[in-house]
């Protein structure tokens, strides 16, 4: 039953929503919007929607430079805003969270309310809110309690802002809101003011990215504030002629055209079509740079406007027809290439990772616990050139705080009491030349953190009890399940040890977010069968029940299934008998959208059927082979089927070739 304070909401919004769509108020224009155009009912609470992490993974990808630069000044929005309960959303145009920045106390709480990465903020989805109404009205909002919508949303207080690319593009919103705020909607004003502050702020650090190659002039009313302030700002090239503007020269500035007419439309246009000043005034100011001259310049409309000018950080593209693209050959890393099947994301991560495991680049693996970060670590070390030396993984969070220095720089002999007589070589000393992994490193302590960085920098190690710095080659692959830059605007980790770790981060799906579930499960069935010492396999009635489950606990926990199940079947086949019986309940409760294996049949029918179609598929393989004198090429196209397939086959039947028995 809704409580009374939803009914009177509910009640207020079809009141008012009733009245002129032409409404001045964008609160009322969303409500009428989501009545009549969405359908979207009030007393029917909408609850959060978060996206799955691949759906996630799209929207990020999209605009992936723009998120770096967007980080920055969101970390520094939270420093300034974390103490009042506030956290920060990022969306894209859709109203898709694609990055966010809370506090992990409030975890739970934050999630059920939407106020998390991956969260859908639509205004046809959530309805009115500072997100989606912001979306639409393209404007700085406030969405404070009741002005939302849906009656799920009216605890909530949020303010956003909108955010243009580079071309006047919309692109996203900055948002900043809090689970609970005064009930005044006034106490929402400064927080507003500093969203649209910072999202402008973001926005023109991008347009200076993305207009690095050309020249920058800033214009601002304040003589003083001009080299610091991106009031107004245009992107000119050699010519004088212009490239781009921001939001600020958009909505300020006009060029004159022919008949003393004006257009908002500035790209293209020379900068005297804006300005009165010559393109030899503007030069000088160019090669004035940002020395202390500064000069005034006027408008056609009469604007007096302070210039400064930024020269071109890096070399414009010009006009001229770009080389035909190179293209590399494959490159050959047998151990990455184990890791996934024909999954879209693993293979990307994969051409990546092949690319790096020679680079000198740190590299931080992030995803969720239990997807395999050290697995990739070991693979990313034995594809590498260092495949020889020592590869050792620390588990920042298992290790004790108390030992967890002297694990890793080791000690002199009679460093301390209870020590080795002789001293012990640290676990960092001991990845000279090779790599050293640092699973969760986010839980490694403040003080040693800035031991770690210093190890980075100097790139030697000096143990307790010395004072002699020993030299050390190393090469480090870190991994965490938690948001590293959450835990920096926190002030739980340092961002400079954050930068000198992430040269290049490799993002792990989760295992239900991936589509090659039944190429994985097959492969780690087979390795744990070696273990056991069985041939059994996994049958089709069993294979899709493990397919359609959403694992929580990702490849850690499959593998366990997997040896459980192997454990306790017939030695021949895995039926859905041999499942543990809580994996059975979930798999046929699991709402988790997955594809079945190609042609599967119906559970029952694939028990009954599973052993003779197992012999005629391993028969067929055989034959194939033999009659191509066990060419795998050949063998693979007779059968019209890949070479990997053939190869997986002959691993799942255990068919050596007669030269290798």
């Amino acid at each position: 039953m809704l409580q009374l304070s939803q009914r009177e909401h509910i009640d207020r919004v079809y009141a008012l929503s009733n009245g002129s769509p032409a409404t001045e108020d964008p609160i009322v224009r969303s409500w009428v919007r989501c009545i009549e155009q969405y359908g979207l009912d009030p007393s029917r609470p909408n609850p959060a929607h978060i996206v799955e992490h691949g759906r996630l993974r799209e929207h990020q990808d999209q605009i992936e430079d723009f998120l770096r630069v967007a980080r920055t000044g969101m970390e520094q929005l939270y420093k300034r805003i974390s103490g009042l309960g506030y956290v920060l959303l990022l969306t894209d145009a859709h109203g898709i969270t694609v990055d966010f920045i809370g506090n992990d106390c409030q975890d739970r709480d934050l999630r059920h309310s939407g106020l998390y990465l991956g969260a859908d903020w639509n205004e046809q989805h959530a309805g009115t809110c500072a997100v989606g109404t912001c979306i639409v009205e393209q404007k700085a909002i406030t969405c404070h309690q009741t002005d939302h919508f849906d009656v799920s949303h009216i605890t909530l207080t949020c303010n956003s802002a909108p955010l243009f690319d580079p071309t006047g593009g919309f692109l996203g919103v900055l948002d900043v809101s809090a689970l609970t705020s005064p009930a005044p909607k006034t106490s929402q004003h400064l927080a507003l003011q500093l969203t649209s502050m910072y999202a402008q702020m973001i926005e023109d650090a991008n347009f200076l990215r993305y207009f690095q190659g050309y020249w920058v002039l800033r214009l601002g009313t304040a003589w003083s504030m001009v080299d610091v302030s991106g009031e107004i700002m245009l992107a000119f090239d050699g010519d004088g002629v212009i490239v781009g503007t921001n939001s600020g020269a958009r909505r300020s500035l006009k060029a004159r055209t022919a008949g003393d007419a004006f257009s908002p439309d500035l790209v293209g246009k020379p900068l005297t079509a804006v300005f009165r000043e010559s393109m030899d005034d503007i030069r000088r100011i160019a090669r004035a740079g940002l020395s202390s001259e500064r000069t005034a310049i006027c408008t056609y409309e009469h604007e007096i406007y302070y210039a400064a000018t930024l020269p071109p950080r890096t070399q414009a593209q010009t006009g001229r027809q770009a080389p035909g693209p190179v293209i590399a050959a494959p490159l050959e890393a047998p151990a990455l290439d184990r890791l996934a099947g024909d999954d879209a994301q693993m293979q990307r991560l994969i051409a990546q990772a092949k690319r790096l495991v020679d680079k000198s680049v740190s590299i931080l693996i992030h995803g969720e616990t239990g997807t395999g970060k050290e697995v990739l670590a070991k693979a990313l070390h034995e594809s590498s050139d260092r495949r020889s030396k020592a590869f050792v993984a620390i588990n920042c969070a298992a290790i004790p705080e108390s030992l967890i220095e002297s694990e890793l720089f080791g000690y002199t002999a009679g460093a301390f009491t209870g020590g080795r007589s002789k001293g012990m070589r640290g676990l960092i000393l001991q990845a000279d030349g090779g790599t050293l992994f640092l699973d969760e490193i986010g839980d490694m302590p403040l003080n040693l953190q800035t031991r770690l960085l210093r190890v980075l920098a100097e790139r030697e190690v000096v143990p307790l009890g010395s004072d002699k710095p020993v030299p050390v080659a190393l090469t480090v692959v870190a991994a965490s399940h938690r948001d590293l830059r959450k835990l920096i605007a926190e002030g739980r980790f340092r961002e400079d040890l954050y930068y000198r770790l992430c040269g290049a981060i490799l993002y792990l799906p989760a295992l239900r977010d991936r589509r090659d579930k039944e190429f994985l499960i097959r492969k780690l069935a087979a390795e744990e069968a070696a273990q056991l010492q069985i041939s059994a396999m996994i049958s089709d009635a069993a294979m899709y029940s493990l397919v359609r489950y959403p694992w929580p606990g990702n490849v850690r926990q499959l593998r366990n299934v997997l040896r459980f199940a192997l454990a306790v079947c017939d030695g021949i086949s895995v039926l859905p008998v041999d499942l543990p019986i809580e994996l059975m309940e979930a798999a046929d409760k699991s709402p988790v959208e997955t594809t079945p294996p190609v042609a599967m049949e119906k559970p029952e029918t694939a028990v009954d059927n599973q052993r003779g179609a197992v012999q005629t598929e391993m028969e067929a393989l055989v034959q194939a082979l033999r009659r191509n004198k066990w060419g795998v090429t050949a063998a693979a196209k007779e059968l019209g089927i890949c070479r990997a397939t053939v190869y997986r086959q002959m691993q799942r039947f255990r068919i050596v070739p007669p030269h290798h028995s």
